[in-house]
């Protein structure tokens, strides 16, 4: 006979958290709010944590390389969709890992006797206003010269003329040997009030630059999230199709991390997927898998060798997996009891394994709760395609801007590789919905909102850093009546178009 749960499945909208006692010392600007992202052994240290406890959704609407190099900035991951070719996938990781570095490799590049017709061409591909002129145009020929704007007058030079002829020549340019410290090249970079810092070895070839913009940028981002060569961390979506092709592509593309984009996590199709990346990588991959809703499904998941595991079936606000379907569970119960199974795992095992909310954040203060209920982290698909940062387009609706968003269940994305059917069994049937949500501006400024609202919360419970909510927060239950009394009631709201008068 078929299982019944002996209680109703709830969403986290019905849970509100206890106020705890909170010292002097609980106050916003001490709460932390790092977090894991890949499993590790008790008394060791994850490789890869987050300064942030926000991911983006493995979507075509929300993470592309435009979102995963603003959310890498606030400290958070983007998983760039795999929902496309492995050549696009690949290049916007390479964007990513290209884009900011502590060394970057110059890729824009030209040849002595190239003309500046060439040069404005190169210009308008890469938007980089400096160019490397090396002896055969590539990213680490010998160094010949270096070509700024300010080396040319568009109005007083022909196209054809030669490069050879107005680049800033080597001998008057500065730059630095390769065993040079970072530190040491800002040092020289203010020193000599330069842009940018070629870096050549002994042989005078140039193995890369460092750029005052990205000293500048740490500076206004200090939670942005760097890998051990300053470059920021981006993971990838793939599906359990074609790995065998996409992972290595992504790997030697720079990806430092992928996670499984999939309906539904408990499933051999995700076990032989984790099974290639192990055998042909180790443990020098790390994938997250997913998703799954309830103990049994974190179980295999675990054994299978993820590296993190996502939570929620059906409950983002554009899945329709619940009414087409009829599987799936409301988040909040479905994050305490994969947490619990987390925790006696890591009892067990010693390994402890992130876990991810993915789906049913309607309201910041929903970020919180999860994290409160033993997430680690929270994965977000709305959330991030209302800014500009997304990949959609903004629109005008009925007088209002919109952006556009739809599911990857949905018949726009087309993305049956996430359908773990077997064979070459594709979408019969549509499990997300095309949509609109209000346009909200930059990542940035919305994101700062929101974060302080989970730290502000955090002391109200007495807790610094996210383990320690995890620890010593305290919820309860809601009635309906209950929700409605949280919120504006018994008064008339302003029209804030009105013009109040004596």
């Amino acid at each position: 006979m078929a299982y019944y749960y002996d209680e109703p499945s709830h969403t986290f909208s019905e849970y509100l958290l206890v106020p705890g006692y909170s010292s002097t010392e609980c106050i916003p600007a001490n709460a932390s709010l790092r977090t894991p992202i890949t499993k590790f052994k008790r008394g060791e240290e994850p490789e890869i944590s987050m300064n942030i406890p926000l991911v983006s959704a493995i979507m075509q609407s929300v993470s592309d390389d435009k979102m995963a190099i603003a959310l890498a900035k606030e400290g958070g991951i983007s998983f760039i969709y795999g929902s496309q070719s492995i050549e696009q996938q690949v290049k916007m990781v390479r964007t990513v890992k290209n884009y900011k570095a502590g060394f970057a490799s110059s890729d824009s590049n030209i040849r002595p006797d190239q003309t500046l017709e060439d040069i404005l061409v190169l210009k308008e591909e890469t938007g980089h206003g400096t160019v490397a002129v090396t002896d055969d145009g590539t990213p680490n020929g010998k160094l010949i010269g270096i070509v700024t704007s300010r080396d040319y007058r568009v109005s007083r030079l022909d196209k054809n003329t030669k490069v050879s002829e107005f680049m800033t020549p080597i001998e008057n340019v500065i730059y630095a040997k390769d065993d040079t410290s970072l530190k040491e090249a800002n040092n020289i970079i203010w020193e000599h009030k330069l842009n940018a810092l070629p870096i050549l070895d002994k042989n005078q070839r140039l193995v890369s630059f460092v750029f005052r913009k990205d000293y500048d940028s740490h500076k206004e981002n200090p939670f942005e999230l760097l890998d051990s060569s300053k470059r920021y961390v981006v993971g990838a979506g793939i599906n359990t199709r074609d790995y065998a092709e996409r992972v290595p592509a992504l790997v030697e593309a720079g990806a430092d991390i992928l996670c499984i984009d999939s309906s539904e996590g408990f499933s051999e199709w995700q076990k032989i997927t984790i099974a290639y990346v192990r055998e042909k990588f180790g443990s020098s991959v790390k994938i997250g898998a997913g998703n799954v809703v309830d103990s049994d499904g974190f179980r295999f998941l675990a054994e299978a060798g993820a590296d993190f595991i996502k939570i929620g079936i059906g409950g983002g606000s554009i899945c329709i997996t619940r009414e087409t379907k009829g599987i799936g569970r409301g988040q909040a119960t479905a994050a305490i009891e994969v947490a619990k199974a987390r925790d006696e795992y890591f009892e067990e095992t010693g390994v402890y394994i992130p876990i991810c909310a993915d789906g049913g954040i309607v309201n910041d203060y929903h970020i919180t709760l999860a994290l409160a209920m033993g997430c680690d982290f929270c994965m977000l698909g709305r959330y991030f395609s209302r800014f500009d940062e997304s990949p959609t387009n903004k629109v005008i609706v009925n007088g209002n801007y919109m952006k556009e968003y739809w599911g990857e269940g949905s018949a726009r994305a087309r993305n049956w590789q996430r359908y773990d059917m077997g064979g070459d069994s594709k979408l019969s049937f549509e499990e997300g919905v095309d949509s609109y949500v209000p346009y909200a501006g930059s990542l940035h400024d919305n994101l700062i909102i929101s974060l302080n609202k989970v730290r502000s919360t955090m002391c109200n419970c007495g807790a610094l850093s996210i383990p320690e909510l995890q620890k010593n927060a305290k919820l309860t239950l809601v009635s309906s009546v209950s929700i409605v009394e949280g919120g504006a009631h018994d008064v008339v709201l302003k029209d804030k178009n009105i013009t109040l008068t004596k």
